[in-house]
């Protein structure tokens, strides 16, 4: 009995030694819930962009929206804030197809969109009536145009209108006396396209050679769309006349140059910046040779060098003409909403008014009708099959192309001063020497 016991007790001993000697497993963790940060606060701004997209001169349209789309890329690669929230800009293009019906019908439909700016229009027929719609928004909304050069558009009084290339009483004089003055011409033929830019640069070249008592036959009138030109030129031929001017666009100029040395005309072609492309060559061939024409504002190539790269790079082609002003153009809008701290247009139309800026095409400032301080004007040639600038025309003054490349180059930094050689420790002089 008693042995029985002592082995129940042992058993019971062993057992809770056991017990004790058991590792006990460390608990699991509770999950915590971590959440994560709210993403950034954002604000979306839409800049609208028009241009004809279609039709003959569809190649300097995209070639103008490409300009202001590589700024609205690269402004919303850099994470802009504004109003304390990160900016997400989109471009809307728009085709007004080069007809003033279809430019205000757009523009009222950007005005609706409630965009914030615009870049645009392309043509000056188009620009200037679509202005009326934008400035008749509540409130009105800031355009900048890249290329129309019409006087009539920023002399309407609006305070929402801005440009950033020269006018035509700026441009038509400047081809028009570089003619004058090079060519020197007895007898002028002026023909026009019939639009607001055709006809507008027309009567500042006819005006300005006039005054330096040169000839110049009744004007002869095409459309933006004529291309037989033979009519015309026959007639002019037969007048003799020494030089032709033609107010309007590549799309009408490169026939309008071929079909004259068909006639076997002599005469001098020149052109203002609407037929001042490239495209005059494949249009005209060997006939383009030699003619002259004019761009309102620096060439495309003469634009910032980081600005062409950049182009190149995203477009996979060379800016064709005022690629480099609307980029220009998108960027203003975007500075001065950046220096409102808004993108309401009532608060930063002000900003942009008074705005110094240095841009891809130099700086620009504007004066009280919106049009840009200090436009430059550049004459251009094609030679050997190529259009090149020639001569750069600024407050009247005229300087080669080379000269102006030369005095706009950045000076080369100072070279680092050299430093000054350590002296040597003196050396002990020879012993014959010493003995002298």
């Amino acid at each position: 009995m008693n042995r029985s016991r002592i082995i129940v007790t042992a058993l019971v001993a062993a057992i809770g030694l056991i017990g004790c000697g058991e590792e006990k497993k460390p608990e699991p963790m509770k999950k915590t819930n971590v959440e994560a940060p709210p993403p950034p606060a954002t604000i979306d701004i839409k800049i609208g962009h028009v241009a004809p997209l279609t039709g003959g001169i569809a190649h300097l349209g995209k070639d103008n929206e490409n300009g202001a789309r590589l700024a609205i890329d690269e402004a919303n690669a850099a994470k802009i804030k504004i109003d304390g929230k990160e900016a997400k800009f989109t471009l809307i293009a728009e085709d007004d197809q080069a007809d003033p019906k279809v430019g205000t019908t757009v523009a009222q439909k950007l005005v609706d969109a409630k965009v914030a700016g615009i870049v645009g229009h392309l043509n000056s027929g188009t620009t200037i009536p679509a202005s009326a719609i934008y400035n008749g928004a509540n409130p009105p909304i800031p355009m900048i145009t890249g290329s129309a050069t019409n006087p009539k558009l920023t002399e309407q009084g609006f305070k929402n209108v801005f440009r950033v290339v020269g006018r035509d009483d700026q441009q038509g004089p400047a081809i028009a006396s570089y003619l004058a003055a090079t060519k020197k011409p007895k007898l002028v033929a002026v023909i026009d396209d019939a639009t607001a830019y055709g006809e507008g640069i027309a009567n500042e070249v006819e005006k300005t050679l006039k005054e330096a008592k040169i000839k110049v036959l009744p004007r002869e009138k095409g459309t933006d769309k004529t291309t037989d030109w033979k009519a015309v030129l026959t007639k002019l031929k037969g007048k003799r006349a020494d030089a032709v001017f033609y107010g309007g666009m590549d799309a009408t100029g490169g026939p309008l140059v071929k079909q004259g040395r068909e006639l076997g005309m002599k005469a001098v072609f020149t052109f203002g910046d609407g037929a001042c492309t490239d495209k005059m060559v494949e249009l005209a061939g060997a006939s383009a040779e030699g003619l002259l024409c004019s761009q309102a504002g620096i060439p495309p190539q003469a634009a910032d060098k980081k600005f062409l790269e950049d182009y190149k790079k995203k477009f996979n082609v060379d800016p064709i003409l005022y690629a480099p002003f609307t980029y220009d153009a998108a960027n203003l809008l975007i500075e001065a909403m950046k220096k409102a701290n808004s993108a309401d247009p009532a608060k930063y139309l002000p900003e942009l008014a008074k705005i110094d800026y240095k841009g891809a095409t130099g700086k620009i400032a504007f004066d009280e009708k919106g049009d840009r301080k200090d436009a430059e004007m550049t004459i251009f040639t094609i030679k050997d099959g190529k259009l090149g600038p020639i001569a750069i025309i600024k407050g009247g003054q005229t300087i080669s192309y080379e000269d102006f490349i030369k005095a706009s180059a950045p000076a080369p930094a100072a070279a680092p001063a050299a430093e000054a050689p350590k002296a040597e420790p003196a050396k002990e002089a020879p012993k014959e020497a010493a003995k002298k």
